[in-house]
């Protein structure tokens, strides 16, 4: 593609923020071209100097995205207020968003999908070509044995993180949900260490770990009685994560409306 994509980023200094600001100078039809921080200050302009020549790439800086609308897609992955308020400027401005926010609820998913009408946007709660693989696997798993299994979905994450479990362990379990045609909410079991316990048949387990500096470790397991199947992803890298993202911006670039997936980006 050769036309040049101009990018906002929301939380720029954030954990993602950052990442997708060094992963930005890999894509040579990328400008990056507005950044967007909680607060505007000294300490702040010191660390986006390093990280990037501001001046030089007449890069932008403001502390709330209605102060500009030089962009053609925002990149999201703050929290779910602030997500949806960058999301109705969005939309109010004709402008697509990529989000990967996590803790959205099921009414910002119907907000997204009300607001896909007229703009375009991408929500993933992961953008890691190795999730989105391990998606279509687990799909296979599910058709071939998931109604005689017990299923487990284990994740790990840094000690920062709030949501609990993490979007992309809903996501599994949503889509374990699916293939076996079944309501999730029926299905899915978070409170086992909270109360007396015993497995109900079809059941999905979440186990959750909060410790260190872990980026994303994602498993599922299958057991039934003649065999267990495990299939794991770990992440070494946020790079990973902004590079998808960016290659969803590139890809969402000439849809004019819609709400689509990493699943999407990837399809072939």
């Amino acid at each position: 593609m050769k036309k040049t994509i101009k990018i906002a980023i929301s939380g720029a200094l954030g954990k993602m923020g950052t990442s997708l600001i060094k992963e930005s100078k890999n894509f040579k039809n990328i400008k990056l071209n507005l950044l967007i921080l909680k607060k505007i200050n000294k300490k702040n302009q010191k660390k986006l100097k390093k990280l990037i020549k501001i001046k030089k790439n007449n890069i932008l800086i403001e502390d709330n995205i209605k102060k500009n609308k030089n962009f053609d897609i925002l990149i999201d992955f703050t929290n779910p207020k602030n997500t949806m308020k960058n999301l109705k400027f969005c939309y109010n401005n004709n402008k697509k968003i990529i989000i990967g926010t996590t803790g959205l609820t099921e009414k910002h998913y119907i907000d997204m999908k009300k607001k896909s009408k007229k703009i375009s946007i991408l929500y993933s709660s992961n953008f890691s070509v190795g999730i989105n693989l391990l998606l279509k696997l687990l799909e296979i798993t599910t058709k071939n044995i998931g109604l005689e299994s017990d299923i487990e979905i284990s994740e790990s994450h840094h000690r920062y993180k709030i949501d609990s479990p993490s979007g992309t362990a809903l996501t599994l379990g949503k889509k374990i949900a699916k293939t076996l045609k079944k309501d999730f909410n029926n299905i899915s079991n978070f409170e086992k260490n909270t109360k007396k316990y015993k497995r109900k048949k079809n059941e999905i387990g979440f186990n959750v770990i909060r410790a260190g500096e872990i980026i994303g470790n994602h498993s599922i397991l299958f057991i039934n009685k003649e065999e267990k199947i495990e299939i794991k992803h770990q992440a070494f890298s946020r790079k990973t994560f902004s590079k998808g993202a960016i290659k969803a911006a590139i890809w969402i670039n000439n849809k004019k409306n819609g709400l689509f997936t990493m699943e999407n980006v990837l399809k072939k």
